[in-house]
């Protein structure tokens, strides 16, 4: 369970620097904040999403 966790936590962190990342990346091309938001959002959510719900699973999975 600790190896999960710390699993976990290191995906987060990833996660986290890859988000920053791409936005860096939106940033350095646009001209206003709709021009970084907008895709910005669009590419990153999903991503998120996948990443919560893997989570969600493994947690669960592993809590009974």
């Amino acid at each position: 369970m600790i190896r999960l966790r710390l699993g976990l936590l290191i995906g987060l962190a990833l996660l986290l620097y890859g988000t920053v990342m791409v936005f860096m990346a939106f940033d350095r091309q646009s001209h206003s904040a709709s021009d970084t938001l907008r895709p910005f959002v669009i590419t990153m959510a999903p991503v998120w999403i996948v990443a919560i719900a893997g989570a969600m699973v493994l947690l669960r999975s592993r809590a009974k």
